[in-house]
């Protein structure tokens, strides 16, 4: 038996099929790969079969007695699709991650003893101590097939990159000569293309590139524009029950999913929602729940963009759109794979190019917080944990881990067992690359607001996006078709969506322990926060990310000062009637504000009358104040630093406090609740000057 015959039976016993053959350009890959050990990128569509590839590369590979594949791989849900797959071909894989700790040890005792077929790991896997240590040298000389998936993930001008993937050059310039390479996305366009085959040729090793058309011949595409949030939930509520099969609703944030599959299931659709604040188990779970047809939608954020395999989802909608005509056809190439037809629809929404320029910023490291790290990490010479360096560097958590990331990957720092440590390397931010990059950025929202302009056929003009030199019509989306749906809202859907989007109040959790290190600060507290020091659990009108009234508190906050509107103030009554509290507040209180003093005041005069509480005014402003420029979010521990003692219960208001008899219950009032330091600070100083529970209450909170 010949190579390719012998390849074709294991593609057959893959697919299930005794009939299969390859596709165009899966033969060529895996002859580059085993026959001429060479390093290849693979750039085809979703559903092309590029898992294909490396599985039957890695079945002729053992045959020939090398040692184990390595999948670097960056989703979960992607390396159970992957361990799913490889077992229905007879292929023994198994994975270490983040989620199966109790099992490292038992995949270990299977490498050693030669009895793993594939080994998936993520890119941040890479850069564990203990496994970059023990595990990574033997798999890097032993392996006979290294794979990265969705390789766009290296590349900053991809819509996905993660610093995490730039460790993975550092990892081919360790391979024995000879060890094949093979990197597969179906998101690249040739700016990407290039630089992935760059980094691929780390040594001087030479890279192939097969590359196909883009084309989807079963997605109908389409853009419906509609009024506000109003109207896109009713549609989507009257129509979901007509889409074909089940499929996948994508919305731009959390907030915004969870609002979705909560009014869905209101109109009586079994839908779930998956994000990144969903429990792993529960992501397991409604991943099983689609596959199985058992629900219509998933109602989900990017994280479940990547990986997910369904071949007969039948849709594919967005309520908002991705920043990039690249991002958007990553995310509908979940839908179609293996049916002749499937609806793709995009709702775009007035605040996407908010949230777009928020995700564009967040990603790139700034020049100041850097030095900053480095400076830091360079004069303690010892390791420091995260936690640590927040109270040394002011930059909050979900920054300054990305931030560490990069620098790691630049050689500036090194994650050690304990923490991070500088190198002693030079790092010199790149100024220019980071403005190409944001430059390019921008580039790619101009180019998602033309596509959904729609002067050209959707299809071509996502080739097009993607750099496809066999751009063509397709003949089946609205553009060149004629649009496939309807744009009638209903009027007893918009009543419905209208009562769901006027509904307010979300749980406010109290801060229950203090940042560690507040010692340096100047602060001296630690551990748990004392419980003559806690604020019960308390309520916001809205998130400023939710789709009802969290899009009217941020145009009220970004507005000129003003006291609060009558729909705002009912609002707020509503949260109050709704809140079931152990006891009924006896007095209200607000924390002063620099931009909203009107509005803050007017509402809580408004319920003090209301509820006939005991108005005690405002708390009084100690004359240090809060730190201008804090961060938005945190960091935590400069947060609460910059607050510490910037407000007191006056005279005035202690003696109304006392009066109300013993163990008063304060309402506290705040117009944004952020970090919510201010907050738990303000609530302290009502503790000392005598309430027995402090409620707090804000208007907003972000995220």
């Amino acid at each position: 038996m010949d190579l390719k015959d012998e390849a074709e039976v294991l593609l057959r016993r893959l697919v299930g099929n005794d009939a299969a053959e390859f596709r165009d350009g899966q033969w060529d890959a895996v002859r580059d790969l085993v026959e001429h050990r060479r390093r290849v990128l693979v750039v085809q569509r979703t559903g092309w079969g590029k898992s294909a590839v490396y599985f039957v590369a890695t079945g002729l590979q053992r045959a020939r007695g090398a040692g184990p594949t390595v999948i670097v791989s960056p989703l979960l849900a992607l390396m159970r699709d992957q361990v799913a797959a490889a077992g229905r071909a007879g292929v023994r894989a198994v994975t270490i991650n983040s989620a199966n700790a109790d099992e490292w040890g038992e995949v270990a005792k299977q490498l050693a003893d030669d009895a793993v077929d594939v080994l998936l790991v993520s890119p941040e896997r890479l850069n564990n101590p203990r496994f970059r240590e023990e595990q990574l040298p033997t798999l890097a000389a032993g392996s006979g097939l290294i794979v990265v998936d969705e390789a766009h993930c290296i590349s900053d001008w991809g819509h996905d990159f993660r610093p995490d993937y730039r460790r993975i050059r550092d990892l081919l310039g360790t391979l024995p000569a000879g060890t094949p390479v093979l990197a597969t996305t179906a998101t690249a366009n040739a700016r990407v293309v290039a630089d992935v085959a760059e980094q691929l040729g780390a040594g001087g090793a030479e890279v192939t590139t097969i590359r196909g058309s883009l084309a989807r011949e079963s997605l109908r595409l389409g853009v419906l524009s509609l009024d506000d949030a109003e109207h896109r939930l009713a549609w989507l509520s009257a129509q979901l029950g007509e889409l074909p099969g089940s499929g996948i609703v994508y919305t731009l944030t959390v907030s915004a999913a969870e609002d979705t599959a909560a009014l869905l299931r209101e109109a009586g659709h079994h839908v779930i929602a998956y994000t990144g604040r969903t429990d792993p188990a529960d992501r397991v779970e409604a991943e099983r729940a689609l596959l199985n047809n058992e629900v219509k939608a998933l109602v989900a954020t990017s994280a479940l963009g990547m990986g997910f395999d369904k071949p007969d989802l039948g849709f594919v909608v967005h309520l908002g759109a991705p920043s990039s005509p690249v991002a958007y056809y990553q995310q509908v190439g979940r839908a179609g794979r293996a049916t002749e037809r499937a609806d793709v629809l995009l709702l775009p929404a007035a605040e996407d190019q908010a949230i777009w320029q928020y995700f564009a910023t967040v990603s790139m490291p700034r020049q100041d917080q850097a030095a900053s790290v480095i400076r830091t990490l360079s004069a303690t010479g010892d390791a420091m944990s995260t936690a640590a360096l927040e109270t040394v560097v002011d930059v909050r958590r979900t920054r300054l881990e990305l931030l560490l990331k990069v620098l790691d990957v630049d050689g500036a720092v090194q994650r050690v067992r304990g923490g991070w440590q500088a190198t002693g390397q030079d790092w010199i931010y790149d100024a220019e690359r980071y403005e190409r990059v944001a430059a390019s950025r921008d580039a790619e929202a101009r180019s998602m607001l033309a596509y959904q302009r729609g002067a050209q056929c959707r299809m071509a003009f996502l080739q097009a996006a993607l750099d496809d030199p066999s751009a063509a019509p397709c003949g089946r989306c609205d553009v060149c078709a004629g649009p496939w749906f309807t744009d009638e809202v209903p009027a007893a859907a918009r009543a419905a969506a209208r009562t769901t989007l006027a509904r307010a109040g979300v749980l406010l959790e109290p801060r229950v322990q203090w940042p560690s290190g507040m010692s340096r600060l100047g602060v001296d507290v630690k551990g748990k926060i004392g419980p003559d020091e806690r604020l019960e659990p308390g309520r916001v009108v809205a998130r400023l990310t939710d789709l009802g009234w969290g899009q009217r508190l941020r145009s009220l906050l970004d507005a000129d000062d003003a006291p609060a509107p009558e729909p705002l103030l009912a609002a707020c009554v509503d949260v109050l009637r709704e809140w079931h509290w152990d006891r009924r507040p006896d007095a209200v209180i607000t924390v002063p504000s620099r931009r909203h003093p009107q509005l803050i005041g007017s509402v809580g005069r408004y319920l003090a009358s209301v509820g006939r509480l005991t108005d005690l005014g405002e708390l009084e402003a100690t004359g240090a104040g809060p730190a201008e420029g804090t961060e938005s979010g945190g960091n935590s521990a400069f947060r609460l630093a910059s607050i510490w003692d910037s407000w007191r219960v006056g005279p005035a208001a202690r003696e109304s406090l006392a009066a109300l008899g013993p163990d008063p219950v304060v309402l506290l009032l705040d117009d944004l609740a952020d970090s919510r330091w201010t907050i738990t600070v303000a609530g302290r100083e009502v503790r000392h000057a005598g309430a027995a529970q402090v409620l707090p209450f804000a208007l907003a909170s972000v995220g």
